[in-house]
């Protein structure tokens, strides 16, 4: 049992992946874990690389950018991080928390918290204001994603 909290705890951490696949992973198994056990830990799970990502991350990916081995990684999520931060600041203009906070919370791959953390970090939003706004994303995208399973799991058994 505990196995499978730390399998979905680690799957929330994943990019791309984050607890909008986790929080599935949690009710496909058999028996499923509890819904609310799994939406606490997925969203720990989700949370622990952000500070990590807006302290760290465009600094990382700015010196890699030109790197042989990593150069096209580096730049791809940079080229992608600085995409959604000029959508955000086009749509958003002085409700950039606002729109940050929609765009982790709509459950779609990209949307995340890595990609809302590091669009942040390069337009040099605040570090509190940025963690408070991921994580109300977090626990928005989290309640549609346990809505969802929920209910497609309860309908598949």
């Amino acid at each position: 049992m505990v196995m499978r909290y730390l399998y979905i705890f680690l799957i929330s951490m994943v990019p791309l992946i984050e607890l909008r696949g986790a929080i599935p992973v949690s009710q496909a198994f058999t028996p499923p874990l509890p819904l609310l056990r799994s939406y606490v830990v997925c969203i720990l799970g989700n949370m622990i690389p952000v500070p990590i990502i807006y302290l760290f991350a465009r600094k990382f990916l700015i010196w890699g950018a030109d790197k042989k081995i990593i150069g096209t990684v580096c730049a791809f999520f940079l080229t992608k991080g600085e995409n959604a931060g000029k959508k955000l600041t086009a749509k958003a203009g002085h409700g950039l928390f606002i729109a940050l906070m929609l765009f982790v919370g709509i459950p779609l791959p990209g949307t995340g918290a890595w990609t809302g953390t590091l669009a942040a970090s390069i337009l040099n939003m605040r570090f509190r204001q940025t963690v408070l706004a991921v994580t109300a994303g977090v626990l928005i995208a989290g309640i549609i994603m346990a809505l969802v399973s929920f209910g497609v799991f309860s309908f598949v058994r």
